[in-house]
């Protein structure tokens, strides 16, 4: 899960491109990237840390053009502490690429084996999006190969790259001297959306994750990018989309509306506020079928993803809804650090218990979701520390019991509170009083009625159906020797640098 946008206007986009990222910085904290294109010239700074830190005053100068693409990383495939696995990526043949990708490459392995037997190409990380991009570039080249590039042949190498790639994949690319490329994979599991905004120089056009940067640019929300479309915005702004995939189906990725986005966003037509204020409200019942609403006092949000659902659930439970915690806004997200131990010990730097809200009543606290159990059982133990006479936690997801291989960074079993445990053993290492979970099949009719033409949703990571019908489990295994393999982020012996010409000396 990362956040991507890539700009084509009338004027510099690099400001453009740094506001979009700052709206998108949820979705990534662990590196940030920038290329700009003037002319046929790339000008790339990438590089770990959050947005506002990467990107100074000179770096900015430093990127010139009226076209480029950005990305905020959050780490789901190959070294979590190498700066050159930041996005962007370049190649230089054919034309000049340069590529920012939301999602996991379920197949890169075999792919690597092709790319490099076959297709005689070279990678130089253990990146997925480095995968992407060289198959990309190698379909654009068999396409082009002896033609002028036009949007026929751009889409004849994406419906190409679809036939090659699976997984979840949301990409953005420039072409350089030739304009902006933006496709979906064909189940639309990652979101992307474009907007456009009219000004002196014509219409600018904007492709993001969320609508949120859209709208906080001043673009207006023109449609969600279709599963398998291919959107091509030539260099003289004119906009060409054709469906690209053979058998597109519309499975966005439930988890997006559990968490990952920001609740004023737009999704695929659903308002992800309104879909977690339904989840409140299904939750509220499972809540009233296993616990005495009158065993309730008081009912908590654990910030900040679960305040519309535990609203609602208040509201129908009848009962007073309180913030208890007060968070720290300059901690980041605990769910997408990378290592446990650093995601347990920033727990209690993120919040803090407020004894008023807690002592001497029996309160409820919702969360959005429980996938490790770590913060869950400190926040209970911080709840029992304030004075709470007993703690009740209930959770607007139900129980997160496989692995996801679609770009969430919950890929293996053993890290899952949820796998092969009793709902009593759960309750029992987060240490509550009561555990209450969201049912699978009632938050998906909540969500899916918010827009009746979405007939299903990726949600493997709760019952165990991998739409894309390759993941296997050697898959499994593959990833979770990656993940035990992980360096030390002070291991920078282990990374060697090979990145674009002049791209962002530190």
């Amino acid at each position: 899960m990362c956040g991507i946008v890539g700009v084509i206007a009338g004027s510099p986009v690099n400001q453009l491109i740094y506001d979009a990222l700052l709206l998108l910085q949820h979705r990534g904290q662990d590196a940030a990237g920038i290329v700009t294109a003037n002319g046929t010239k790339f000008f790339m700074h990438k590089a770990r840390g959050m947005v506002r830190d990467v990107f100074r005053t000179r770096n900015m100068r430093a990127l010139p053009g009226n076209v480029g693409l950005g990305q905020v990383r959050y780490p789901t495939a190959g070294n979590a502490y190498s700066e050159e696995e930041a996005q962007p990526f370049y190649v230089n043949a054919p034309f000049g690429v340069v590529l920012v990708h939301n999602g996991n490459i379920t197949n890169a392995q075999a792919l690597r084996q092709e790319l490099f037997g076959l297709d005689r190409r070279h990678l130089n990380t253990d990146s997925d999006t480095e995968v992407l991009i060289n198959v990309l570039a190698h379909e654009l080249e068999l396409a082009a190969r002896d033609m002028p590039l036009t949007s026929a042949e751009v889409f004849k190498a994406i419906a190409a790259v679809h036939r090659r790639v699976k997984g979840s994949y949301a990409v953005v690319a420039l072409i350089a001297g030739y304009g902006l490329v933006a496709f979906r994979d064909p189940f639309g599991i990652r979101p992307l959306c474009l907007g456009q905004q009219a000004t002196a120089h014509g219409n600018d056009w904007m492709v993001a994750s969320e609508s949120v940067a859209l709208e906080g640019n001043g673009f207006r929300m023109v449609r969600d990018v279709a599963p398998g479309e291919a959107i091509f915005i030539d260099v003289a702004g004119r906009l060409h989309a054709q469906q690209c995939a053979a058998e597109p189906q519309l499975h966005p990725c439930i988890f997006e509306y559990v968490y990952l986005a920001r609740p004023d966003s737009v999704i695929d037509g659903i308002s992800v506020y309104h879909a977690r204020l339904n989840m409140g409200e299904t939750l509220a019942q499972r809540v009233i079928n296993l616990l005495a609403p009158s065993e309730i006092d008081v009912v908590i949000p654990i910030p900040e993803s679960s305040r519309p659902s535990a609203m609602q659930l208040a509201q129908k439970l009848g009962k007073p809804y309180r913030e208890g915690f007060v968070k720290n806004r300059y901690v980041g997200r605990t769910f997408i650090m990378p290592g446990q131990a650093v995601r347990k010990k920033s727990v209690r730097q993120k919040l803090n218990a407020m004894a008023m809200e807690f002592k001497g009543r029996n309160v409820l606290l919702v969360d959005d979701s429980i996938v490790r159990g770590t913060t869950s059982k400190e926040i209970v133990q911080m709840a029992r520390e304030a004075g709470a006479n007993k703690v009740y936690m209930a959770s607007a997801a139900p129980p997160v019991r496989y692995p996801n291989v679609y770009g969430i960074d919950m890929p293996t079993s053993e890290e899952l509170i949820a796998h092969d445990r009793t709902m009593e053993e759960i309750r029992e290492y987060i240490g509550c009083d009561a555990l209450i979970y969201q049912d699978v099949d009632a938050m998906k009719r909540a969500i899916s009625s918010l827009n009746p033409t979405i007939h299903g949703f990726e949600a493997s990571c709760f019952d165990g159906v991998y739409i894309t019908g390759d993941v296997s489990v050697a898959d499994f295994q593959a990833m979770r020797t990656q993940r035990a393999n992980q360096p030390d982020e002070e291991d920078s012996d282990a990374r060697g640098r090979l990145a674009l010409q002049g791209a962002g000396a530190q």
